[in-house]
């Protein structure tokens, strides 16, 4: 049985508390994860605090050398990175693969480091005074990362975080946690110097560590609404920077003009991508007026042809779930949502797939007639689960949207620019799709969301990153010619 260790300052390290890492599509133990806590991540702090001495003070070019060094083994490496993620959360190779991609991405915008960090100059603001500015790295960092996206969302804080000059810690969902350790070897071979990359396995005792640790900056989480909130209030009360995402009740709105097949497809692949465990993840169709009961023809004939299996297999489009657990909520979901008045179009529950009859497996579910009382709508799912309203026109939609207490991704499906740019400046949400239903931002982007998807004012990677894992000096400059007399007053100073 495999043993997954932390990897600090560059070596593997054991730990004495371990739990069990499962295979989604078999349901079987495959692997046992060390487990840490305060001692693990001091051990962390110590090898980051000691990196970041010479780490800070290395030279752009270093730092991008090592950033493209990075992102060539994430290309080499990509195939194998991508089976790591799918025999541990799941989801098919080929989305895998497409996370490490958009990862990537992080990555290539990291590279353009000399560009992003330029401060700025004025000449003399007053006589014989000038102005510039610059940016400096905090110290050492940590990451909380999901286990959905064991590659990707970690991808979107650490390359920002280290190009930048910071070390980081990172601790990764328990559920999944070979693809930060694989990393780790990357950056090692890319040329990073020990320490200043870490990875301390664990649970709530891991967390809590980083939070309160006085050793740490700053806090990038992403995960549900509750508990980035816990994350935001404990890490700002121990005096540390926070970026904390939480969760998502994503609406894609299909309007009357749109092309229905089309609009079903993406709407389709939305909602039971990756078994619908995305925070951009499709959960409600809000059909407006004439297209409702056409839709849900189109949309109950895409999911009854959705191919579902082990994520390595030929073929597969939608894995299992990450653990049984997670399959038995989502199960009980749907049969909540029929007892409560919603119609059952497709009823995922009960599948078995052969020869893989223990693994966590349940098949698309698609739900007519919900309403926004019912728990299918109120709840985050994070299954592959679609909830079907009906409204009677866009202003309904619109309104309905932003009713709901998430407000992190939304898309309209419509061949009217005016209802396009009606929908995006009225909608109260952080990322909007016209025509694309998971409208994840490209790196040189923020990614974040509105109201209970983004707790305080911190979005994630792009400029954004840039600012976060970073802090400005201003300078205010004189040069006196030798000997020159300069009148000193006691008056508060002003330009002249």
């Amino acid at each position: 049985m495999t043993t997954i260790q932390h990897w600090i300052n560059g070596t593997l390290t054991s730990g004495a508390t371990t739990q069990p890492v499962f295979n989604p599509a078999t349901g079987a133990e495959q692997a046992r994860v060390v487990l840490g806590g305060n001692a693990e991540i001091d051990a962390a702090v110590q090898a980051a605090s000691a990196a970041f001495e010479t780490w800070s003070e290395s030279s752009l070019t270093q730092r991008t050398q090592v950033m493209f060094n990075f992102r060539q083994l994430l290309v080499e490496h990509e195939e194998e990175l991508g089976r790591i993620i799918s025999a541990e959360h799941g989801k098919t190779v080929d989305d895998a693969r497409g996370e490490i991609t958009r990862g990537r991405e992080v990555v290539e915008f990291a590279c353009g480091l000399g560009d992003v960090l330029k401060g700025s100059f004025s000449d003399q603001v007053s006589r014989g005074v000038d102005v510039h500015n610059f940016r400096q790295p905090l110290g050492v960092v940590a990451g909380i990362t999901p286990f959905n996206f064991p590659a990707m969302v970690p991808l979107w804080m650490h390359p920002i975080a280290i190009a930048t000059g910071n070390t980081f810690i990172l601790k990764p969902s328990e559920r999944d946690p070979s693809a930060a350790n694989f990393v780790a070897e990357l950056y090692k071979r890319a040329g990073l110097p020990d320490g200043v990359f870490n990875v301390v396995h664990g649970g709530k005792d891991a967390v809590d560590a980083i939070l309160t640790h006085p050793g740490i900056e700053a806090v990038s989480f992403v995960g549900s609404t509750p508990i980035a909130k816990y994350v935001h209030e404990q890490a700002t009360a121990h005096g540390k920077r926070v970026q904390a995402l939480g969760g998502a009740k994503n609406h894609a709105v299909v309007l009357p003009d749109a092309d229905l097949e089309f609009a079903a497809n993406h709407i389709t692949a939305g909602a039971y991508g990756s078994a619908g465990e995305r925070c951009m993840a499709v959960s409600v169709a809000v059909a407006v007026g004439d297209a409702a009961d056409a839709l849900v023809d189109v949309l109950k004939r895409k999911a009854n042809e959705v191919k579902v299996g082990p994520g390595d297999a030929e073929g597969t489009e939608m894995g299992p779930l990450v653990t049984k657990a997670a399959q038995e909520r989502v199960e009980n979901a749907v049969g909540t949502a029929q007892a409560q008045g919603a119609t059952v179009v497709v009823d995922g529950r009960g599948l078995k797939i052969e020869g893989h009859e223990e693994g966590f497996f349940t098949g698309p579910s698609l739900l007519d007639h919900v309403t926004t009382e019912m728990e299918a709508y109120r709840e985050e799912l994070f299954g592959p689960v679609l909830a079907i309203v009906r409204a009677e026109s866009l202003d309904q939609a619109i309104d309905l949207i932003n009713a709901n207490p998430y407000g992190n991704g939304t898309a309209l499906f419509t061949g009217s620019g005016e209802a396009a740019r009606r929908f995006q400046r009225r909608i109260k949400v952080g990322m909007i799709g016209i025509n694309v239903p998971v409208p994840v931002p490209m790196s040189y982007y923020s990614f974040g969301g509105w109201k209970d998807s983004l707790i305080g004012d911190n979005p994630i990677h792009g400029p954004e990153g840039i600012r976060f894992y970073t802090r400005p000096k201003v300078v205010t400059t004189r040069w006196p010619q030798p000997k020159q007399q300069v009148t000193a007053g006691f008056t508060f100073p002003t330009s002249s």
